[in-house]
Order: structure tokens, then C-alpha cells, then sequence
């Protein structure tokens, strides 16, 4: 049997990337909706946030930061149509909560579902078979606690389970991954003059975990974004009212890159490989060459270059008004070669006692207007928090 190109073109929209898939050496992984930002303040800040002020959210970018919550317990819910632009019902669903132990120490969960939608399968003749709702989750857990008297640390696991081609076909299995994902995050306060201020940087490797096999008939197994984070923050009280901050993020994949073939020559490192040798790998593996798509001519590109073009870049700004309302932007690029993923990002939050609202929304920049997938991309969080913890 044979899946038809409608799921294929769904499993690859899935990706973030999916609308740079025709650029030369861009990295695919599994179970890339792990990857996916399920968080309205990073959403709207250029999808930063390993080294941001710390919120129930922080699972995503660094679950170190849950330790230096001022609530005792935050829950949150996330919602996002996701490439509303090409499949009708495709959304991330989102639920997390984090409990403040005491002032050394804190634990969270959260649960993530995505949905691909409906897809209609058919076999080698055409004919239909039972349509199929491919979907995928992950449930994880993570403990936080200080290591001093500003930075804290956190370690945290993940179980991942992707039922993306379900009774497409008979050799297809649903995709099972445990993976862990570790931490640091720095927070002190300072004084510039007369403001006083916070800084914060963070760093953190999220997804160290197993690859994932989807068909019974092979053993190859393809790896899950594992990615690298580290950013910087700078947090101004202005005066009683007003506070602005500013944050700046790196993020890498440690994923092996592709190796190109051209003319029975291989162009960088075989990717098949173990996890942990995948990671190495990750940081001097580029091929260093791509194949020119419309002459089909080899280009030298340069190795370095490459694996610089690996690192995406974000930048977020945030404005509170009496920690009651909030306005946001930032911007995200990824370079050409691995992607060229490049949006404006803006947003809002509004605080209302033990209740807050939040969300964003994604301009593309570079593209025709109607091309990019990514295209109005909405994000909404409603958060629940429950008082400061005493000391």
C-alpha cells in the first residue's frame, strides 16, 4: 500500500520549516511538533524565551526558571491554529502547571497534543481507506531548584508518542520517543542609576532523547529535534508603573546535517548515527556544499558558513503598565540556507487578579502575502495563578 501524497504533504507541514523544505541542507526531524512555540509571550517575542522573567510556561524554553516563580501555583492553557493556511484542522493544544515547593525549590508538568486533522487515505488503486486522524503528544515533568543565590538549575523528562500514518498502511507503528531535557538560569538584580533592574541569561538543552521509528519493515530511525538555547535578558523597572524588557536568544539543532550526494561523492558525515554522536556531530558535521535546485550545479558554500547558518536568531521586547497590562514584539530569523523562516512577531496580555490572558501574532517577512503558511499564525494562553509564595 501506499500512503497517499495528501499525508505526506500534511506530515511535512507539521515542521516549522515546512515552507523552506525546497532550500538547500535544511535539518528534518521527527516529531518536530515538540518544537513548536505553544507559548503566547514567547510567540510574540520573536520566539524567545530561555532567559525571560520566569511564568508557568517556561517548559519550553527552560524549565530552570520555574524555581524563581513568585505564585505558589500557575496553571496554563495554550491554543494554537496551526497552518490554518493549508490544512483546515490542524492545532496545538496545549496544558501546564508548575507548584513552587519553597523558596529553593519547584516542580511542573505539562501535557502537549498536537491534532494533523482529518486526512483521507487511499491505497495502490485509489481506492479509499478508513480516513484517520493523525495525532501526536507528550507529557512531561521537571524538577527546578537554586544552586545558589541566582542561578538555579533544572532537569526534566519527556515521553513522546506520534500516531501520524495509523491504518495507512500495514507496516506503519505510532512513533515513541523518552527524552530529557536539562538547565540553567541566571536572575539578579541590579541598579542602573536610579532604575532598578533585573539580568538574566539562561541556557539549556531540551530533547536529548531516542529517535523514532514509524515503519515495522526497517530498523533506520530518524532523530528528535534535540535543541540548543541560550539567551540573555535585561529587565527595567522604570518607575512604579512602568517595566520594559528586553531579550536576545540563540537556538541550535543538535541534529546531524544531511550529507550531499553529487556524482557518487559524499559531502559531509553519515547521519546515521547514535544520539549522543548525532549531538557531536551536530557542531562540525555541515557538508559545506548544496545543489543549485534549478541548474543542478554544486555550490561550495563553505563548511564554517554552514554550521553558522544553523543558529537562529530572536528578539523580544516586552512593556508591562502596572503589571496589569502588557504589549510585546520581537523577531525571529532563521538564514536561507537551513530554512529562511523570518517573522515580526507582535502581541498583548492583560492581568485581572488571579487570571491572565495572552496573545500573539505572526507576520512573515520576505515572502508574497498568501504564500507563507506561517501566515496569521494566532497563539492564546489563559493562565491561572494562585499567590505569592511566602517566604
Amino acid at each position: 500500500m501506499k500512503i497517499k501524497k495528501l499525508l505526506f504533504a500534511a506530515l511535512m507541514l507539521i515542521a516549522a520549516v515546512s515552507y523552506g523544505q525546497n532550500t538547500p541542507n535544511v535539518i528534518t526531524t521527527a516529531v518536530p511538533f515538540v518544537s513548536i512555540n505553544p507559548d503566547s509571550r514567547g510567540g510574540s517575542m520573536g520566539d524567545c524565551g530561555v532567559a525571560t522573567t520566569p511564568d508557568v510556561y517556561s517548559m519550553h524554553y527552560n524549565p530552570a526558571k520555574y524555581v524563581f516563580l513568585e505564585e505558589k501555583l500557575a496553571i496554563g492553557l495554550g491554543y494554537s491554529p496551526w497552518l490554518r493556511h493549508l490544512v483546515s484542522d490542524m492545532n496545538l493544544a496545549y496544558l501546564t502547571a508548575a507548584y513552587k515547593i519553597n523558596d529553593r525549590s519547584a516542580v511542573a508538568m505539562s501535557l502537549r497534543y498536537f491534532s494533523a486533522g482529518k486526512i483521507d487515505f487511499r491505497d495502490e488503486h485509489n481506492e479509499p481507506l478508513p480516513s484517520g486522524s493523525p495525532n501526536e503528544w507528550a507529557l512531561d515533568a521537571t524538577y527546578s531548584r537554586m544552586l545558589g543565590d541566582y542561578l538555579s538549575g533544572a532537569v526534566a523528562a519527556r515521553f513522546i508518542y506520534s500516531n501520524l500514518i495509523q491504518n495507512a498502511a500495514d507496516y506503519a507503528k505510532p512513533g515513541i520517543s523518552v527524552a530529557a531535557d536539562i538547565g540553567l538560569y541566571y536572575k539578579r538584580p541590579v541598579e542602573f542609576k536610579t532604575v532598578d533592574a533585573d539580568v538574566m541569561w539562561g541556557v539549556s538543552i531540551t530533547n536529548i532523547g531516542s529517535k523514532v521509528n514509524y515503519n515495522t519493515s526497517t530498523v533506520r530511525r530518524d532523530f528528535i529535534p534535540t535543541t540548543l538555547r541560550v539567551g540573555a535578558g535585561l529587565n527595567l523597572e522604570l518607575d512604579e508603573y512602568n517595566t520594559l524588557g528586553f531579550t536576545f536568544d540563540l537556538t541550535k539543532l543538535l541534529v546531524p546535517t544531511h550529507p550531499v550526494y553529487y556524482n557518487d561523492t559524499m559531502y559531509g558525515m553519515d547521519n546515521d548515527v547514535a544520539v549522543v554522536t548525532g549531538i557531536i556531530h551536530s557542531f562540525y558535521d555541515a557538508p559545506g556544499v548544496s545543489i543549485n535546485p534549478n541548474t543542478n550545479e554544486l555550490n561550495h558554500i563553505g563548511k564554517f558558513y554552514e554550521e553558522l547558518c544553523e543558529i537562529n536568531v530572536g528578539l523580544g521586547i516586552e512593556y508591562w503598565y502596572n503589571n496589569i497590562f502588557a504589549v510585546r514584539t520581537g523577531f525571529f530569523n532563521e538564514p536561507n540556507l537551513k530554512g529562511g523562516r523570518r517573522y515580526v512577531t507582535v502581541g498583548a496580555a492583560l492581568k485581572y487578579n488571579v487570571f491572565g490572558l495572552d496573545v500573539s501574532y505572526l507576520i512573515p517577512v520576505g515572502t508574497v502575502y498568501g504564500s507563507n503558511p506561517l501566515e496569521n499564525t494566532l497563539r492564546f494562553n489563559l493562565t491561572y495563578m494562585m499567590g505569592k509564595k511566602k517566604s
